[in-house]
């Protein structure tokens, strides 16, 4: 998988270098590149953002900027084939983002994500990138952040942890939260009492079916009790 970032501020992303996914880029199963939309500016300000038309507090950012950008990032996909890119801009007026978008998304061979600051991107750049690629708005929650790129980087870890090859044991994603619709069982290890607090007894039996139904009685109580809307749906 190749991931493409345009960000104003590209050494937020040298996160990337540490953990499973630096793991992975050194590995090759993750190809990654960030890109300092600044550098797609012409003026001796490197401006990316003007006044809103219409009026209204703060700034939006500028589609010359963007659009050339993504030109140089999406210039090497093949028009006749259809583009194999999708181009994710995190927001907080888009979809939210869930374990399913994150499964989805891990197959794609191409992510570029476009991390928007101050008011947004203009919507023209939205617009415009969708005649070239699959394009995604994707909200990480219901709430704002200063910019794009945090809730970026919390794609890229969701989406890049799903990459065939990424995790050592491919069995523990199946059993983690929002797999399959309910929240993950608490796990415990060794010692089995802690400051006076001890290990269910049940995971201590060695009764693999009888654990299994403790697990799954576990992620039921934790999800009504956490998540009730998640039952719900």
């Amino acid at each position: 998988m190749r991931i493409d970032i345009v960000t104003i501020f590209p050494e937020f992303f040298s996160v990337l270098d540490v953990s499973l996914i630096g793991k992975a880029r050194q590995s090759g199963l993750i190809e990654l590149a960030v890109h300092d939309l600044r550098d797609s500016t012409h003026d001796r300000h490197r401006t990316v953002d003007d006044t809103p038309y219409g009026g209204g507090a703060g700034m939006v950012m500028k589609p010359e900027p963007w659009g050339e950008a993504l030109d140089g990032i999406l210039q090497a996909d093949d028009p006749g084939a259809g583009s194999s890119s999708v181009v994710i801009f995190p927001s907080p007026a888009g979809e939210p983002f869930t374990q399913a978008i994150a499964r989805e998304l891990a197959l794609a061979p191409h992510l570029v994500f476009g991390c928007g600051r101050y008011e947004g991107i203009d919507q023209r750049v939205v617009e415009h990138t969708k005649t070239r690629a699959t394009v995604r708005e994707i909200s990480l929650g219901d709430y704002v952040l200063n910019g794009g790129e945090v809730a970026a980087m919390a794609m890229i870890e969701a989406i890049g942890r799903l990459v065939p090859g990424m995790v050592g044991n491919p069995e523990s994603l199946t059993e983690e939260s929002h797999e399959a619709g309910l929240l993950e069982y608490p796990s415990y290890t060794k010692p089995s009492v802690w400051r006076d607090l001890d290990v269910p007894p049940v995971l201590l039996s060695g009764n693999h079916g009888a654990i299994a139904t403790w697990r799954h009685e576990q992620q039921l109580e934790r999800t009504r009790r956490v998540r009730p809307d998640l039952l719900s749906e």
